[in-house]
C-alpha cells in the first residue's frame, strides 16, 4: 500500500529530475562544483628541466573502427603540445609524460593511441615517455611518481580537462607532487527546455567527479590511499 502511494510522486520526481539534468538547469551547477575557475589560457612557468604531464580521457572507436582518442584527450594532447613548444624556447629539458592504460579494455592503451598525435604536432620521440598502465586518476599520479623517482624536474605542469583537475590534484598530492594545473578545456551545459543528450553526459561527468573526491577522502581518512 505505501508504494502504491508512493508511486505517482516518484515518477514525478524522477521525471522533473531527468528534465532538469537533461534541459541543464541542474547540469550546470554540478559542473561549476567540479570545474575550478582558472583560466585555462594563464601561461605555464617553466623551469631548466620541465616536465608536462598529460592525463588521459579514454579511448573511442571511430566510424572506420580505428581506435581514437575522445574530443576530451585531444583537447589535452593539443595544450600539452602547444606547452612543449613554449617549453623548448624556455628551457633546456621538456618531457612530455602521457600516463593512461586501457580501462576500457580496447585494442590499444590510451598512451600508446596518443603517441601519433602528439608526433604530429611536432613533440620528438625522444621528449616522450608514455606511461601504459594506469586505470584510474590515482594510478596515473602513483605510476607518474614513480617514473618521476628516477629523473629529476624543476618543474611540473599538469595537463587535463577542468572537471579531472580537482580530483587529479589532490591524488598527485597526495605522492608529494604538486604540479601546476593547465586546463586543456571546459564543460558547459546548454541551457533550455528540451532535453538535450549532451547534458546527461556532462552530469555524468560531474557526478563520477564528486564522487571520486568523496571517495579519496573516504579513503585516506580509513588508510585506504
Amino acid at each position: 500500500m505505501l508504494w502504491k502511494r508512493a508511486r505517482r510522486p516518484l515518477a514525478i520526481c524522477t521525471l522533473a529530475l531527468f528534465w532538469l539534468l537533461a534541459a541543464g538547469w541542474l547540469t550546470a551547477p554540478l559542473l561549476q562544483l567540479v570545474q575550478p575557475r582558472w583560466q585555462s589560457d594563464a601561461p605555464a612557468t617553466f623551469a631548466p628541466r620541465t616536465a608536462i604531464i598529460l592525463l588521459g580521457g579514454g579511448t573511442v572507436y571511430d566510424s572506420d573502427d580505428v581506435l581514437v582518442p575522445p574530443r576530451d584527450a585531444l583537447a589535452r594532447i593539443a595544450a600539452s603540445a602547444e606547452n612543449y613548444a613554449a617549453c623548448k624556447r624556455a628551457a633546456a629539458t621538456c618531457h612530455v609524460i602521457v600516463s593512461g592504460g586501457n580501462p576500457q579494455r580496447h585494442s590499444s592503451t590510451e598512451a600508446d593511441t596518443y603517441l601519433p598525435y602528439l608526433l604530429r604536432q611536432q613533440v620528438p620521440r625522444a621528449d616522450i615517455v608514455l606511461e601504459n598502465s594506469s586505470r584510474t586518476t590515482y594510478e596515473n599520479a602513483r605510476n607518474v611518481s614513480a617514473i618521476l623517482e628516477g629523473s629529476r624536474y624543476d618543474s611540473l605542469i599538469l595537463v587535463t580537462s577542468a572537471y579531472q583537475m580537482p580530483r587529479a590534484l589532490l591524488d598527485f598530492h597526495r605522492f608529494g607532487l604538486a604540479p601546476q594545473p593547465m586546463i586543456s578545456n571546459a564543460r558547459h551545459a546548454r541551457l533550455g527546455v528540451l532535453p538535450r543528450y549532451d547534458n546527461l553526459v556532462n552530469a555524468e561527468i560531474a557526478l563520477h567527479e564528486l564522487i571520486g573526491i568523496a571517495q579519496f577522502h573516504v579513503y585516506r581518512a580509513i588508510g585506504w590511499f
